[in-house]
């Protein structure tokens, strides 16, 4: 039974940086995309930034040029940088990964950004 796991989020100013974590365990099948989405309240869960395998990425125009996703293929894990945090960034962040079988979601960490 596979899971991801985040880690990381938290409380920050305005124009802080957060850095997140996502660990995968008990995944066989070969993950494929590596993703971060976020749904604040009372908002659709939104895509924040994607990778592929080979390293393609893709970002939300809001978040582009702030926030930098990275993964370790042999660890299994991704990682979601994010600077000069803005208050509407607030949400909470969930990982997710894509396999040739099924996906799989985190539970989420909360970002909050005070202004």
């Amino acid at each position: 039974q596979g899971q991801l796991v985040e880690s990381g989020g938290g409380l920050v100013q305005a124009g802080g940086s957060l850095r997140l974590s996502c660990a995968a365990s008990g995944i066989i099948l070969r993950i494929n995309t590596m993703a971060w989405y976020r749904q604040a309240p009372g908002k659709q869960r939104e895509l924040v930034a994607a990778m592929t395998r080979g390293g393609t990425t893709s970002y939300a125009a809001s978040v582009k040029s702030r926030f930098t996703i990275s993964r370790d293929n042999g660890e299994n894990t991704a990682y979601l940088q994010m600077n000069s945090l803005k208050p509407e960034d607030t949400a909470v962040y969930y990982c997710a990964a894509s396999t040739y079988g099924r996906d799989y979601w985190g539970q989420g960490t909360q970002v909050t950004v005070s202004s």
